[in-house]
């Protein structure tokens, strides 16, 4: 079976046409006044489909209907929301196998790594459906003789999502499942490079809404470019929320944006994520940690490893195993099960590759492997290429830039202070990692003194967060936490309640006041 016949096929499955509106008021969707955008994988460099792209007119359109909904959703109780979750899951894992394998043709990961997004999907249903009857305050006692305090939580409206293209589905399943049994409703804004996984979501999800006749604008998606819709998501006082994931450039603007209306936001930036390996690390599970951190989704995550801190006596017997490895990496289809290393996001992330490569050598750093472009008969798109392994510094302003590709450096260090003070020095906080047998180098990095980054792993890489956790990072990361643990409360608005069941009026801090 040919490749372009497995791909029509999956299309097939997922309703997605050769041309698809880019509304969807989660029950309907709507005609588009905008331009057609045709989507192109980065595997083979061909059209995939068309869609008609939301204009600002159709934005407004769409927040109306979902102010509208908000006020039904946030009467509905929260099990009863979390209900519509759970059988959201469900549907998402009747659709797993496609849904996987559109989110690796369009954006290019390998087909494992697709199939594990949209197992991210279901695993934070399944955790949303739990939290739907765990939202839960607290009660305290008031220092006034017959008052009761205690806080909850209320819904806070709609909340923006706007997605990058690394992660098509997960990342809007990780807010959008919280927000829904918050009482929230969203508007879901992904990257225009990947809008046919968006759209594809939507079908299956609508389906859910319409058997439990959930109003129509509380899951909302508007597929388009910044053609269209650019700014004015961010300066809309109708989105007391917006959780944007993407470059820490674009966040900077988005929180400026925002924060001048005094809106919330959830900011999952860049990431310059490293792992240390002390002289007592075990030297097989630090090998095995790196090659999936550094070349991963092809080096396009946020928490892809970026850089090595290695100590000095294993240096050269470590850069030697890793440039074993990285010769046997298999480059190509990403839907081949013996692939390891898919195509780049495009061209354009291709020459930034390139160009950060050229600035390292500028510096005075060393490629040991790699960092070629790279073709055969079924590689062709001009998107693909080796993953590199230069030797650097810390120092190097390339360094401290995330260049989003497989791009690893290595960086020696002599003492334990050393490599904490490498590790730190650099402007992003997201992910790290160190690997030590020794309790107390371990329990050191995970102290005040060690890592600063929002996740610290001991023996395990950088990048495969589970959804139990809250995710986020600190610095030019961003400092937004999504997922797991109490991130929910970023999705609610906390209220503080004093009832007074006495026939006095006392005031707090013994003050009298008679008249």
């Amino acid at each position: 079976m040919s490749t372009q016949k497995t791909i029509q096929e999956i299309l097939d499955q997922l309703g997605i046409k050769p041309v698809n509106e880019g509304i969807c008021t989660g029950t309907q969707w709507i005609k588009t006044s905008g331009d057609l955008l045709n989507s192109e994988s980065p595997v083979d460099g061909k059209p995939i489909a068309g869609i008609n792209q939301c204009t600002l007119t159709d934005y407004n359109l769409v927040i109306t209907k979902a102010l509208e909904a908000f006020k039904a959703w946030r009467m509905i109780p929260a099990p009863k929301r979390g209900e519509v979750v759970r059988q959201i899951g469900l549907e998402l894992r009747k659709y797993k196998e496609p849904l996987g394998r559109l989110v690796s043709w369009e954006m290019g990961k390998i087909l494992q790594e697709g199939l594990g997004e949209v197992q991210e999907m279901i695993d934070i249903c399944d955790y949303a459906v739990g939290l739907s009857r765990q939202l839960c305050g607290f009660t305290m006692h008031s220092e006034r003789p017959g008052h009761r305090m205690y806080e909850q939580y209320h819904p806070l409206g709609i909340v923006g999502i706007v997605t990058s293209f690394n992660f098509p589905v997960a990342v809007w399943a990780w807010n959008a499942m919280l927000a829904l049994v918050c009482g929230d409703v969203v508007i879901w804004k992904p990257s225009s490079k990947v809008l046919l996984c968006a759209i594809a979501v939507h079908k299956i999800i609508s389906r859910v809404l319409d058997d439990n006749k959930v109003p129509e604008g509380v899951l909302n998606l508007l597929a388009t470019s910044s053609k269209y819709l650019g700014d004015e998501l961010f300066k809309d006082k109708n989105i007391p929320l917006v959780s944007f994931t993407g470059s820490t450039k674009t966040g900077r603007m988005a929180g400026r944006l925002v924060g001048e209306r005094l809106g919330k936001t959830i900011l999952e930036l860049g990431g310059n994520n490293a792992i240390i390996i002390t002289p007592n690390a075990n030297m097989k599970l630090a090998l095995r940690a790196t090659v999936f951190g550094a070349a991963g989704t092809t080096g396009q995550r946020c928490t892809t490893t970026r850089r090595i801190i290695i100590h000095e006596s294993l240096f050269n017997d470590f850069k030697n195993s890793l440039i074993s490895i990285y010769k046997n990496l298999r480059i190509g289809n990403p839907l081949d099960p013996s692939t390891h290393v898919g195509p780049l996001i495009n061209k354009q992330a291709v020459d930034k590759f390139f160009r950060a490569i050229e600035a390292l050598q500028k510096e005075g750093g060393q490629i040991l492997y790699g960092g070629t472009s790279y073709s055969d008969k079924d590689c062709h798109s001009g998107c693909y290429v080796t993953p590199c392994i230069a030797e650097a510094q810390n120092h190097y302003a390339i360094v401290q830039e995330e260049t989003f590709a497989p791009l690893l450096y290595l960086i020696r260090y002599s003492t334990l202070d050393e490599a904490l003070q490498i590790h730190n020095a650099v402007p992003q906080g997201l992910s790290s990692a160190m690997f030590s047998n020794d309790l107390l180098e371990t329990e050191r990095f995970l102290s005040h003194a060690g890592s600063d980054c929002g996740i610290a792993n001991i023996n395990i890489g950088t990048s495969g967060a589970e959804i139990g956790g809250a995710f986020g990072g600190e610095k030019d990361t961003g400092g937004g936490r999504e997922s797991g643990s109490d991130a929910w409360k970023a999705y609610m608005r906390r209220q503080t309640n004093t009832i007074n069941f006495s026939t006095e009026l006392p005031l707090a801090q013994g003050i009298k006041f008679e008249i």
